[in-house]
């Protein structure tokens, strides 16, 4: 369970750093003059209504990886792998191909819109915008994590939602106090997401050849 945990946290952290899931956050939360018990309680919302849509998904995958784990022996250790493999030289590649931003979560422009509008309209549309938007890279694990059963989805599930919610209420509360400037450090995750995400994915599925889940 070591390279599953391992896995959960990288991929789940990385994720939650990318400035889409919490600038804007931080930049209405500035604007409105919210207190700091309304930001975290609307980062709070918004973040898991985005792992919620992505986890759904993910058990989906992650039993067919269960179901096949059970049927077929190469599963584990061959095919599992593989995909992981290339799927991650996939978000590379077409990181490499695409230099845009590749996980805009929350459109900057519906903020502004937004913005003008009541709190209620304020979290109605990041929460939408969030449920909608499930991160694909997150998504390819969950068919390796299917392999160790109910218990191996049920850990990446309970890692991502946690990991992924509690940092951007972090994040959040201290983009506040230093917005530009975060923004700044952690903007180049905007463009190499994809490429970063990709790079895990490969080392992990070459583990997988290595280590059984």
């Amino acid at each position: 369970m070591l390279q599953l945990l391992i896995g959960s946290l990288l991929l789940s952290v990385t994720h939650a750093l990318i400035p889409n899931h919490w600038f804007p956050l931080a930049a209405v939360s500035k604007t409105e003059n919210w207190s700091r018990s309304e930001t975290v309680t609307v980062t709070a919302i918004t973040g898991f209504l985005h792992t919620l849509s992505t986890i759904i998904i993910g058990i989906i995958i992650g039993f067919a990886g269960y179901k096949l784990g059970d049927s077929i022996e190469l599963v584990s250790g061959i095919y599992a792998p593989v995909i992981l493999v290339l799927l991650g030289s996939y978000f590379i590649f077409s990181n490499l191909r695409n230099k845009s931003h590749t996980h805009c979560h929350i459109n900057p422009e519906e903020i502004k819109q937004a913005s003008k509008k009541s709190k209620a309209a304020i979290i109605t549309a990041l929460g939408t915008m969030m449920f909608f938007s499930p991160c694909v890279e997150i998504e390819a694990y969950y068919f390796t994590a299917g392999q160790a059963g109910w218990k191996g989805i049920l850990i990446l599930s309970v890692i991502y939602l946690t990991i992924t919610v509690l940092s951007m209420i972090v994040i959040v509360e201290l983009s506040r106090k230093s917005l530009d400037f975060l923004n700044r450090k952690l903007h180049f995750l905007e463009h190499y997401e994809k490429l970063v995400s990709g790079v895990i994915l490969i080392i992990l599925g070459i583990l997988s050849f290595f280590i059984r889940l």
